[in-house]
């Protein structure tokens, strides 16, 4: 059976060693750092977003069939854009609006009517939004 260390309890220090210790004489590789030019960064990522090339025409249309009556947002008519930035962009329209929603055949759709916000945010990602239906 092993034996049981006992802790002094009249005021001494008690013996301990840390696990640690050793690891004070080890030199740690430096740490690789960047020169930041704060110049050429002003002008790079300080461009105002009227500035991007116009990305086409899309429709915001506001849904209620088949859903329960549930209303939902849709935009469709994107022409060029990838999977990955349509789901980037519904990702950035759920987060602003404070919705769910989905990316299906090639169309966004947002839970509510969040038609005002949504074109703000096609907008500023250079799309020409236009409210089709009703």
């Amino acid at each position: 059976m092993k034996e049981k260390t006992r802790i002094s309890t009249s005021g001494e220090p008690a013996p301990w060693a840390s696990p640690f210790a050793s690891l004070q004489n080890i030199e740690r590789p430096p740490t690789p750092r960047k020169p930041q030019d704060i110049s050429n960064l002003a002008q790079t990522d300080l461009k105002p977003a009227a500035s991007k090339k116009p990305r086409g025409r899309v429709n915001i249309v506001r849904q209620t069939a088949h859903r329960g009556g549930k209303t939902v947002t849709v935009i469709s008519g994107f022409l060029g854009i990838s999977l990955a930035e349509k789901e980037a962009l519904a990702k950035e329209m759920q987060q602003s609006c404070g919705a769910g929603g989905t990316v299906k055949n090639g169309r966004i759709e947002v839970q509510g009517d969040q038609r005002e916000t949504v074109a703000r945010i096609l907008t500023s990602a250079g799309f020409h939004p236009v409210f089709a239906g009703g």
